[in-house]
C-alpha cells in the first residue's frame, strides 16, 4: 500500500500519531503536500463523515478522525504554498458565551479545514463582543456560531444584531448549528443557514460562497 493510501486509512481509523507519521513519511518520499491533503486527508475526513451519516460510526469515532486529521494537517499545512492552496473562504467560529461544549464545533472545524476552508477557530464560551471584534479585524466571508443548550443558543441572536448595528451584517454570512438549533431559529434571529449537522454545515458553507 503506498503511503498516500496508509495516510488516509489512519485518519479513516482515528491513529493521530499514525497519521503524523505518515504525513511526514509522504513529504520524505517526495509527494507534493496538497496531493496528500486533497487525496488522503480530505478523502478520509469524506469517508467519516458517510460512515457517521449511515450509522457506521459514532461521535467517538468522528472525534478520532478528526484528531488524526489535525496531527496530520500540523505537518502538511506549514508545506503548503500559497500557490498550491487557495482556500475557498475565511470562517471564523465558536461557541457563543456560557456555553462550554465544543465536540460539534471541533468536527465542523475539521470537516471546514478538509473541504478547502481557512478557519479561524475561537473555541468555547465566547462573548458577543469577542464576536463582533473577530469580523471586525479578520473580515471573514462567513461566521459560524454554535450553541448546545436552549439557555445559550438566544446568544446567537445577540451576535446578529450587533453585527447589524455596527453596519458588519451585510460583509458576512451568518450560520448556526448545535443541538438546539433549528431552521425555525435561524429564520427568528435572521441567520443565513443553518448546519443540521457537520457534513450539512459544509455543503452550507459552501452554497452560501456559491462554490461546489
Amino acid at each position: 500500500m503506498s503511503v498516500a493510501k496508509e495516510l488516509r486509512e489512519t485518519v479513516i481509523n482515528g491513529l493521530a500519531d499514525a497519521a503524523e507519521a505518515k504525513a511526514q513519511a509522504g513529504l520524505e518520499q517526495g509527494l507534493a503536500p496538497l496531493e496528500l491533503v486533497n487525496g488522503s486527508l480530505v478523502a478520509a475526513m469524506n469517508e467519516v463523515a458517510r460512515l457517521w451519516r449511515e450509522g457506521e460510526y459514532f461521535l467517538p469515532d468522528v472525534i478520532m478522525s478528526a484528531e488524526a486529521f489535525k496531527a496530520a494537517m500540523a505537518v502538511l499545512e506549514p508545506k503548503l504554498s500559497a500557490s498550491e492552496s487557495q482556500p475557498l473562504g475565511k470562517v471564523i467560529i465558536g461557541v457563543v458565551e456560557g456555553d462550554m461544549h465544543d465536540l460539534g464545533k471541533n468536527i465542523v472545524v475539521a470537516l471546514l479545514r478538509a473541504n478547502g476552508f481557512e478557519v479561524v477557530d475561537l473555541g468555547v464560551d465566547i462573548p458577543v463582543a469577542t464576536f463582533i471584534e473577530q469580523v471586525r479585524q479578520n473580515r471573514p466571508q462567513i461566521l459560524g456560531l454554535g450553541a448546545y443548550m436552549s439557555t445559550t443558543m438566544l446568544a446567537m441572536g445577540e451576535v446578529v444584531e450587533q453585527l447589524r448595528k455596527q453596519g458588519l451584517r451585510d460583509e458576512v454570512k451568518v450560520m448556526v448549528g448545535g443541538v438546539p438549533v433549528n431552521q425555525d431559529f435561524a429564520d427568528e434571529i435572521g441567520a443565513d443557514a443553518w448546519g443540521a449537522d457537520a457534513l450539512d454545515a459544509v455543503a452550507k458553507a459552501k452554497a452560501l460562497l456559491g462554490v461546489k
